[in-house]
């Protein structure tokens, strides 16, 4: 059984592409700058149940209860970031996919809420329908839709599942990507990981388990695993690190064909992970729409020397695309620790280095091989000529030196957008001692945007 289950992650790896070009920078100019204040903080809605009015109630380390609210401090480590839980209300936080709409207006979503299944059962999941103001700075926003599961669609028991009004948590699922579409949404999720499509009103019509060809896909936190009652007896196969599901998720133009981009590596049998050329890979997988079923074609995403993980995935075109690849790393190399392994409050223990956005292709012709890199923006070095950033960067540039930038998309031609997830209230990355913002910056990237 176990051979079975990699047999097909195995055999790709015989069919990699040729060794990867070398990687070629384009410029990018700062247009626009947008913030949403950190303690967004918004209403559930007066039907949710008494635990979903405030949010954040099992963050301590042990995640044991705590009701008094603004007792338990957000940290970066060891740094407090200024905002402490639990709230009044739901967090806005995490943005984590973002689709530009026809009207100028954008679709966003927030993650599970608080980083885990363990301490999300009181965060709310959440689609936002927002605006940009870029002449003043700010992020409007427009509509909330709240996910629920009225009739029963998800394959297991959810935190909400004896209430009238069968709201999803963040113990439910981990949604971090978006396509909407004429009748709802379709979503990439974490835990499973599955795809999930929603109705326009946020109501859970679909759950489609992930497969790599014949290979089941399963992180740990997949609620179809089970432990078994004797510790002698064999644990529950999977091949996916926890938080390694669907962080991008991107549409063919002609709206018949979804791309579910993994954040984590497929393991192998024997504990290795699917490369590609040499390169640790991620499994871009397709499903056809119209049928809900996957077609058995994939492709694979090489991460770069740096790269550890991605952070939002949009087509461009009907072949190319634009992924954000990043390092886990947060804050600024001018305030770095002296010993990386002895972080202190007043300096940034893993600064940001490797910050990309990559424009990539898909074909036909390298289906079950590497995607080609055309080419990528450095987001710790946005020319600012303008002096359009209303915060961070330096003389003549603007920076994004946060640990997760996982928002997205084309404008038109020459313009992308570009946001952060800020983990609300775990990151600070712009500041040692304050919660990020999320913010979202217009781009000039014609030249990219171009790139052949």
């Amino acid at each position: 059984m176990k051979q079975a289950l990699f047999a097909s992650v195995s055999l790709c790896l015989l069919i990699a592409a040729p060794v990867l070009a070398e990687e070629k920078a384009f410029p990018a100019k700062l247009v626009s700058h947008a913030i949403l204040p950190a303690n967004s903080i918004i209403k559930a809605p007066a039907d949710a149940p008494a635990h979903l009015q405030t949010s954040g109630k099992f963050t301590t380390a042990d995640r044991k209860r705590t009701d008094a609210l603004g007792t338990v401090p957000g940290k970066d480590g060891v740094r407090t970031t200024g905002l402490s839980m639990p709230f009044d209300g739901q967090a806005m936080q995490g943005f984590s996919g973002i689709k530009t709409m026809d009207d100028g207006t954008f679709w966003s979503l927030s993650d599970n809420g608080f980083g885990s299944k363990a301490n999300s059962s009181d965060s709310m999941l959440m689609l936002h329908h927002i605006k940009f103001d870029w002449d003043n700075g700010k992020v409007e926003p427009i509509e909330t839709v709240f996910l629920s599961d009225p009739d029963k669609k998800a394959p297991f028991p959810i935190v909400m599942e004896g209430a009238e009004q069968r709201y999803l948590t963040g113990a439910d699922f981990d949604v971090e990507s978006i396509q909407p579409v004429a009748d709802g949404f379709w979503v990439g999720e974490e835990f499973g990981p599955y795809l999930l499509k929603f109705s326009k009103d946020g109501k859970l019509t679909d759950v489609i388990a992930t497969k790599a060809g014949e290979t089941d896909v399963k992180s740990p936190d997949n609620a179809t695993l089970v432990v078994p009652a004797n510790p002698t007896a064999k644990m529950p196969a999977f091949n996916l690190k926890r938080s390694g599901g669907y962080e991008g998720l991107a549409m063919s133009k002609d709206g018949a064909k979804l791309y579910g981009l993994l954040e984590g590596p497929l393991y192998l049998e024997d504990g290795s992970v699917e490369k590609a050329d040499g390169l640790t890979a991620l499994r871009i997988l397709e499903l056809d729409v119209a049928s809900k079923a996957w077609t058995g074609r994939s492709w694979l995403y090489p991460l770069s020397e740096g790269g550890e993980a991605i952070g939002d995935f949009n087509m461009i075109d009907a072949t190319t695309a634009l992924v954000i690849e990043r390092d886990n790393g947060a804050g600024t190399a001018d305030h770095a620790c002296a010993d990386p392994k002895k972080p202190e409050p007043t300096c940034f223990a893993v600064p940001a280095k490797h910050k990309h956005i990559y424009k990539i292709e898909l074909t036909d012709e390298n289906v079950g091989k590497a995607a080609r890199k055309i080419g990528y923006i450095d987001l710790m070095k946005i020319a600012d000529p303008d002096n359009k950033k209303r915060q961070g960067g330096g003389d003549g540039f603007y920076d994004m030196p946060f640990v997760t930038i996982e928002n997205v998309d084309v404008i038109d031609p020459t313009h992308i957008v570009v946001g952060n997830d800020n983990n609300l209230p775990f990151s600070a990355g712009r500041a040692l001692d304050k919660a990020d913002d999320n913010e979202f910056v217009l781009l000039e990237v014609g030249e990219f945007l171009a790139a052949k």
